[in-house]
């Protein structure tokens, strides 16, 4: 965002219409209320929308491992080489640690390839280093090409492996990209007549977020870390549950080696006939090590989500009989350890194997992810009892269902209160009027009672999980007026976090998604730009906000909130003008003594179906200016369906 003087934009942002009536705002700036949490707007992280494998997780070759049930599904014989080249998947328990096929490649002439395809490409930047591994063994005197090559043909980064070994050993080489091409392949050419056998192809660029080997796509992350997170939910989601309990997601096999971790078909491979993905399978290249490290990287709290003995309601909906549910709770026990155990403990040791003997101090806990019924407060009550006996530290999250207000929530509700539940976790897909028409939903709530984690929501230009949806302007500003009131009862909301994270523009199965990408770019919606005002512009205490003297379109699509930061000094105030039409505030920050410059953050478009493409990434985007009102009360022009946010210094 970019700063300029005030007076060089006061008519866009600051002048006062006096045509027009004005809204006052008033802002009880002496009496400031309940605490913010540090960590209340925060991500939410699923493998949704190639969003690890082939996003997340900066691997570049897909099925590296043959290990598909498709065995050579993202490789292939190039057309030139069809005459020359055996291909085939072999079976052999000695072929590595964690898999049980690999690749023979035979020439039969003088040469033999195949390429692999990546995920719906592989991004190369020209000047860029990747790295390129592969356990092979060969008996005969062969050598291997290792190439990318462009769609053209064109090879555009080379290097060769010699002297090939004759037990299984790892190689290891470095290409440098000669062209940038987001669909380029990998292609291994055996050179020499005979054969050798591969397994765990892998490529990934040397540029890798702070440069870890095997590690995250740095752009990526750059996105999440300029959020500004409080807290990063992980694994999701659905695929937390699986569409049966053996497909479910299961922490302990993400850790160690990552050659030894087991594939796992993705939830979502199969989930939408709209949207078909048959090669979407999870590696596990980001397992729970990565995502708390993550974590730590970003300054957010982890918040993982486990399995409560439940399969997807929406899939088989599965049980594990209750007295059958010790496995998965001693899950979650030994996650605590693992995150939070000294080294002396068993998890804890594992920890500091791993490269980490500090803990990760994590505080907050999933039991389940959108599961309903009694079942799930059966299962709910059984891990709540354990784990509140043995770790009282931990605040556990239950689930509400898929729905803000249907009978399975009406459900849950009571009965979470109930079970002191600490906090519980709703989640809502709807039209952006829902946004608009309930952001006083929280405004009754009891005080008394758990809080709440609105954790996953995201207003639907169409309808919930057609592929039509889009990331228009108007679902951002109505998610805007919604958070308002989030804020304005952070005595109640602990937490809130928008879904899902990212998605491949190539390969989605979801939409609208907060973060979009492609091989080599990032794109961060309106949406993004919304979500991330809030959490860099939080604040530490809520200010008490009345809106008066409203026209009667301003009664209905007016919303304000406002929050005092007690490092800065700065009142931090919060507007969304909904109403399409330009308004004017006056804002009154009663009981402030003096007022000092500060600045006017606006995001506007008079397009309600705006949104920003890789084409357009700037459509609709913050815009920062100088803000120096004279005196404690001063007017500010709204814009027409616009979201404000002013931050000024104050002596009280």
């Amino acid at each position: 965002m970019k700063t300029q003087r005030f007076v060089a934009a006061s008519a866009l942002f600051g002048a006062t219409l006096l045509s027009l009536p004005a809204a006052t705002v008033t802002i009880s700036a002496d009496k400031p209320g309940a605490q913010v949490n540090p960590a209340m707007w925060g991500l939410f992280f699923e493998d949704i929308n190639f969003g690890a494998d082939g996003g997340l997780y900066a691997e570049l070759v897909k099925n590296r491992s043959f290990e598909f049930p498709q065995s050579l599904m993202g490789w292939s014989v190039p057309g030139d080489r069809a005459g020359t080249t055996r291909a085939a998947v072999e079976t052999d328990a000695s072929a590595s640690v964690g898999g049980r096929h690999f690749l023979r490649l035979e020439a039969a002439g003088s040469t033999a390839a195949i390429e692999n395809e990546g995920f719906r490409g592989i991004g190369v930047v020209a000047g860029d280093t990747y790295d390129f591994s592969v356990s092979i063994r060969t008996s005969s005197p062969v050598a291997l090409r290792v190439e990318l090559v462009a769609p053209s043909g064109a090879v555009i980064g080379t290097a060769r492996l010699a002297q090939l070994p004759k037990q299984w050993a790892k190689q290891t080489a470095s290409l440098v990209g000669t062209l940038t091409e987001p669909r380029a392949h990998l292609r291994l050419t055996l050179e020499g007549q005979g054969s050798a056998d591969l397994d765990h192809v892998s490529l990934f660029p040397r540029k890798t977020w702070k440069h870890r080997p095997g590690g995250l796509r740095a752009d990526m992350v750059q996105a999440l870390d300029d959020f500004g997170p409080g807290f990063l939910r992980f694994p999701g989601g659905c695929i937390v549950e699986g569409a049966k309990l053996d497909l479910r997601y299961e922490w302990k096999k993400t850790l160690g080696p990552v050659d030894d971790r087991p594939l796992l078909l993705n939830r979502w491979n199969v989930e939408f006939k709209h949207r078909p993905t048959p090669d979407y399978f999870q590696s596990f290249g980001l397992g729970f090590f990565e995502y708390f490290q993550l974590c730590e990287d970003i300054g957010a709290e982890p918040l993982p989500i486990l399995n409560c003995g439940m399969a997807c309601q929406f899939n088989s909906g599965e049980l594990a009989p209750l007295d059958k549910l010790e496995p998965y709770i001693q899950d979650a026990l030994d996650l605590i350890e693992f995150a939070n155990g000294p080294v002396t403990s068993t998890w804890g040791a594992k920890r500091a194997a791993l490269g980490h003997p500090a803990p990760f101090d994590m505080k907050l806990l999933g039991v389940g992810n959108e599961q309903w019924g009694p079942q799930y407060i059966e299962r709910f009550a059984r891990f709540a009892e354990v784990l509140k006996a043995k770790h009282p530290e931990i605040a556990l999250v239950g689930a509400s269902g898929p729905s803000p207000d249907d009978e399975r929530f009406k459900f849950l509700w009571p009965k979470l209160r109930e079970l002191r539940a600490d906090i519980v976790d709703e989640h809502c897909y709807a039209k952006p009027e829902w946004f608009l028409d309930n952001a006083h939903r929280y405004d009754t709530y009891d005080r008394n009672g758990p809080k709440v984690f609105m954790g996953e929501y995201a207003a639907q230009s169409q309808a919930t999980a057609t592929p039509d949806n889009r990331n228009t302007w108007l679902c951002a500003l109505s998610e805007a007026a919604y958070m308002t009131g989030m804020e304005r009862n952070a005595d109640v909301v602990r937490m809130a976090s928008y879904a899902p994270l990212f998605s491949n523009v190539d390969a989605w199965q979801w939409t609208p998604d907060l973060i979009w990408v492609d091989n080599l770019r990032v794109l961060k919606t309106t949406n993004y730009h919304v979500q991330r005002l809030f959490a860099r512009n939080r604040g530490d205490r809520v200010l008490p906000v009345k809106l008066g003297d409203l026209t009667p379109d301003e009664e209905k699509r007016l919303y304000a909130s406002s929050t005092y930061d007690e490092g800065s000094g700065e009142v931090i105030v919060k507007l969304v003008n909904a109403t399409g039409k330009k308004s004017t505030a006056t804002v009154d920050l009663s009981g402030v003594r003096q007022i000092y410059p500060g600045t006017i953050t606006v995001m506007q478009s008079n397009n309600p179906d705006a949104a920003n493409t890789f084409d357009a990434p700037n459509s609709v985007v913050p815009q920062t200016l100088s803000f120096s009102p004279a005196s404690q009360k001063f007017d500010v022009t709204l814009p027409a369906d616009s979201f404000t946010v002013l931050r000024l210094g104050v002596s009280r």
